[in-house]
């Protein structure tokens, strides 16, 4: 019985994606909505980790089905396969994106002891300027280059990867790394 039931659902999906497919029929696609709107939500949650997050997949992922159902292939699987796979690869973009953004962000928790070095003119100061510099030249020579190309010579990460020849994701990389372990130097300086 639960084979039949499942093979009536999966027959059910496939007409109401031909139905937005073939004549934009909102009703159908309100019914698929509420069909897979809680296993879109759920799955966001679990990946993402916030609420806020799993709503944007849900919205990114059901209008992505609503602009391509003409592109759904019966012959090739079930309607919540292709809902699924399309529900994947947007969970893998917002990934990205987020990595992406917390990347960039790691510059900014170093910065302001880029900052207080040249403002600075007291004694503290200098020592700290010396312990800076100290231990950026600790740095991997790689990650030395990128990091004085972008906190002292003020260059942007596109500009260093031009001028060094190298992607962005490498002066990325290069960059984290390198940040992660100057971060790990000075707090060493101020145990």
């Amino acid at each position: 019985m639960e084979a039949k039931e499942q093979s009536m659902q999966a027959q059910e999906q496939k007409q109401l994606l031909l139905r937005v497919a073939q004549h934009r029929d909102r009703q159908a696609f309100g019914d698929l909505f509420k069909l897979f709107s809680p296993k879109i939500r759920a799955f966001g949650v679990q990946r993402l980790g916030q609420q806020g997050l799993a709503m944007d997949l849900l919205q990114e992922t059901m209008t992505t089905v609503w602009t391509k159902a003409h592109l759904f292939n019966a012959e090739k699987g079930a309607v919540s396969t292709w809902i699924f796979t399309i529900m994947r690869n947007q969970c893998f973009d917002m990934l990205r994106k987020v990595q992406h953004n917390r990347e960039d962000a790691f510059g900014d928790d170093i910065w302001p002891l880029f900052e207080d070095v040249e403002a600075g003119d007291g004694l503290a100061d200098h020592k700290m300027s010396d312990k800076l510099l100290e231990n950026m030249d600790k740095l991997p020579p790689l990650q030395r280059q990128i990091v004085q190309g972008v906190y002292l010579q003020e260059l942007s990460q596109q500009e260093l990867a031009e001028r060094l020849g190298i992607p962005i994701g490498t002066v990325k990389s290069r960059l984290r790394l390198g940040l992660e372990k100057l971060r790990s130097y000075l707090e060493k300086h101020h145990d």
